[in-house]
């Protein structure tokens, strides 16, 4: 019963061959080797991004990472859950300041956002 079917399977297959026409057969493996291409690239990347995060955390000076005194004090009020505008107030500058202390603060630890920055700051123990 099992070979029977298997048989009728490679029937069917044969018979789909046979109506494909050659430049469907091309677009196929086209699109088999680009899934493929995506596939490996992103894996590839991954663990090269990996490495580089992993070299970052053996240097846990604070100074490899170019903050400012002023860029580590908002960093530990953001750890301390402040707001924007709570920072701005206790620092005694605009909000517009804070916010470009934050943009710089994101670009040197390689973060996006917040919670990202806090827990990457305190790893390399720039903040308590």
């Amino acid at each position: 019963m099992g070979a029977l079917f298997i048989l009728l399977r490679l029937f069917e297959y044969n018979m789909f061959l046979r109506e494909l026409s050659l430049e469907r057969y091309a677009i196929v493996v086209a699109v088999i080797f680009l899934v493929l291409g995506i596939w490996a690239g992103k894996h590839i990347f991954a663990s090269k991004k990996g490495e580089k995060n992993e070299e970052a955390l053996q240097h846990t000076d604070s100074d490899q990472f170019g903050l400012s005194s002023r860029e580590k004090e908002v960093l530990a009020m953001l750890a301390l859950g402040l707001s924007n505008q709570e920072i701005a107030d206790k620092l005694f500058v605009s909000l517009n300041t804070v916010k470009t202390h934050l943009s710089n603060i994101y670009m040197k630890l390689d973060v996006k956002r917040r919670t990202q920055a806090v827990k990457k700051g305190k790893e390399l123990q720039i903040i308590a």
